[in-house]
């Protein structure tokens, strides 16, 4: 029995081990400026599971081949799982000046540009982490409210209970939101150097505008297998096939 538990914690600690080198091969591959070699590995690793640091540092090491699609792509999958990271927003910034299209989006009301921001200034599981903790303090308050004899003590409870209620439900609201952002993407990025957006799904369809490579877009009508309907920042919309994009 012991002799088949120290054989499961080496093969263990052999997969480990073979998993930390793998990262630090991909990162020691792009230090020495070989990026093919380092986005093989690291889409290798994707392969395995999504994480926002190997999402980056692939993202990264397409910009530096040039590949200013898969760079968006992969800054935006780091940027939906590392939501207000600095780094991420900063060199996506970077590779979107560098596209070819150039965004004016339809003006944004403040409250929901407010909204997402605040929505996103911690992850998924931090926001998940502080609804715990509010709903617990919530719930200490409210003991206090029910046992304290005091006035000025249960008023206390009360009001303590009553602000930990509230923002329980609202931190769980934001985190709901963030998962089902990862769970349902809708956006995709423009892969092809550029590609027409027609009235119709088919070929023969009118040609509306032209997109280029790095342009995010959302998709509208995914009923379709071969094409999608999308829908710009501007509000344009057109069919496009679906070889042309990358879901986020």
């Amino acid at each position: 029995m012991k002799r088949h538990i120290c054989i499961l914690f080496a093969f263990l600690f052999v997969v480990t081990s073979v998993s930390a080198q793998t990262k630090a091969q991909a990162d020691s591959a792009y230090i020495e400026k070989e990026y093919a070699q380092a986005c093989e590995i690291y889409e290798s690793l994707l392969q395995k599971g999504e994480s926002g640091e190997i999402y980056y540092n692939l993202g990264n090491a397409y910009f530096k081949q040039n590949q200013l699609g898969r760079a968006i792509l992969n800054y935006e999958r780091a940027l939906l799982l590392l939501p207000g990271n600095a780094d991420v927003s900063a060199n996506l910034d970077i590779a979107r000046a560098k596209t070819v299209d150039k965004i004016n989006p339809n003006p944004e009301i403040f409250f929901v540009a407010w909204t997402r921001a605040l929505i996103n200034m911690l992850y998924v599981d931090t926001w998940g982490t502080w609804g715990i903790g509010l709903f617990f303090c919530a719930l200490a308050a409210l003991s206090i409210y029910f046992f304290a004899k005091g006035v000025k003590w249960r008023k206390i409870g009360f009001f303590t209970a009553l602000i930990s209620l509230i923002l329980c439900i609202v931190t769980n609201l934001f985190a709901y939101e963030q998962k089902r952002k990862i769970d349902h993407r809708t956006d995709a990025i423009v892969l092809s150097p550029s590609v027409t957006v027609r009235s119709t799904p088919s070929d023969e369809g009118t040609s509306l505008f032209v997109i280029h490579e790095g342009r995010k877009v959302s998709i509208k009508d995914d009923s379709m297998r071969e094409w999608k309907e999308i829908i710009l920042e501007d509000g344009k919309v057109g069919w496009i096939h679906v070889s042309a994009i990358e879901i986020i």
